[in-house]
């Protein structure tokens, strides 16, 4: 759907459930993470792209204090609360990552607003979904509200309603990547210092496609062991007395937490994907710079697919599942995307083997018992923007 018709889509709705256009309609993307899982929050860098799928916020003011909130996908669970009750959870399930942005700047939202959400980014896939709420939700009050917020305050305001309202403990990543990335490339952000650079990513040109496969297997980050695995990295850190993972200088450095108890053993796993995640991060960001053939990134993703699998242990089955077939498909590499527990994976592969590769994962699937994966090319796409 283009950027018009959504938007179009977004007032018309609007203006049907409220009785009248709305002030603007914004929208902000999903994404997918090139490479880089669990290194945000840990300090380190990712390179994600914005897709071309997007959450579209058409906002309105109110005069009577209350924040009314309807959504397309959700017809049947509309909110409607004053913003001086707003408090973390209330309200709960999709509405509180929108009410979460609301909250940030509720003092200068005393009146109230009307909010109709729209949108295509498939939820529980491991591609932002509640990211990209948040951030289209953000650029909509920065402007309706006259607020003075540059990109990186738009990330700040969507990742606390993120963290401290709706409860999901992430990192920068995904906001940073809805608001800042740019058409034709990918984003790298060294989320310790929050510097960024644009790097071409045109596969395209180079007869490939970044092909998403989502297993089906949904995800929560508040109610999934996300929490769990950035505890034990935070512990991890406190053991080798830095800050962050980040500044863990090699692999080697991490032999003392290997102390012979379970314990112990766990807390070195998950920060040796922590270092090694980030050390293929800026192999495959180096690659792409030099104008290597981007073919000789895969191995680094399938690499860092089995780190996630066996390190940190945020693979599902069907995940496994979907690199195994993909990669003996012909894929150049493959691997999980997102926080875990389910969501979705990124093949690497031939522009002309994208249906080959689909139709040998879905038959893997159905051998697995499981319906065939929803699927499409990734193509780097425009960050958070307004569309009327």
């Amino acid at each position: 759907m283009t950027g018009e018709r959504a938007g179009n889509r977004a007032a018309e709705a609007f203006a049907a459930r409220f009785g009248g256009l709305p002030e603007g309609v914004w929208a902000a993307p999903g994404r997918v993470n090139v490479i880089g899982e669990h290194t945000d929050y840990n300090g380190g860098h990712v390179l994600p792209v914005a897709l071309p799928h997007t959450t579209r916020a058409a906002v309105s003011r109110r005069d009577d204090g209350r924040l009314v909130l309807r959504s397309l996908q959700h017809p049947d669970d509309d909110a409607d609360v004053a913003v001086a009750d707003l408090e973390p959870g209330t309200p709960s399930g999709w509405a509180g990552y929108a009410a979460g942005v609301v909250h940030q700047v509720a003092g200068s939202a005393p009146g109230g607003l009307s909010v109709l959400v729209d949108g295509d980014v498939p939820a529980g896939a491991g591609l932002s979904s509640s990211a990209a709420l948040e951030c289209a939700v953000a650029l909509a009050l920065r402007d309706v509200l006259d607020l003075h917020l540059g990109p990186g305050d738009l990330v700040d305001v969507a990742r606390r309603a993120e963290n401290d309202f709706a409860g999901a403990p992430t990192g920068i990543l995904d906001q940073s990547a809805s608001v800042l990335c740019t058409e034709g490339h990918a984003l790298f952000l060294d989320t310790r210092d929050r510097s960024s650079e644009q790097v071409p990513f045109d596969l395209a040109a180079a007869g490939l496609a970044l092909l998403v496969l989502d297993s089906g297997t949904t995800h929560h980050h508040a109610a999934s062991g996300y929490g769990d695995r950035r505890r034990e990295c935070e512990e991890a850190a406190a053991r080798l007395g830095v800050g962050l993972l980040r500044e863990v200088p090699d692999v080697a450095a991490l032999d003392a937490l290997a102390d012979g108890t379970p314990e112990g053993e766990r807390l070195h796993r998950r920060a040796r994907h922590v270092v090694t995640e980030d050390a293929r991060v800026l192999q495959v960001v180096g690659a792409l710079r030099s104008g290597a053939d981007p073919r000789s990134i895969g191995p680094l993703l399938t690499e860092g697919h089995a780190s996630l699998r066996d390190d940190f242990e945020v693979s599902v089955p069907l995940l496994d599942a979907c690199v195994e077939a993909a990669v003996a498909a012909g894929a150049h590499g493959v691997r999980m995307v997102g926080g875990g527990f389910g969501g979705s994976a990124i093949a690497l592969v031939e522009a002309d083997a994208v249906d080959a590769v689909t139709a040998a994962v879905a038959d893997r699937f159905a051998r697995e018992g499981a319906p065939a994966p929803r699927s499409f090319v990734a193509v780097p796409s425009a960050g958070a923007r307004r569309l009327r």
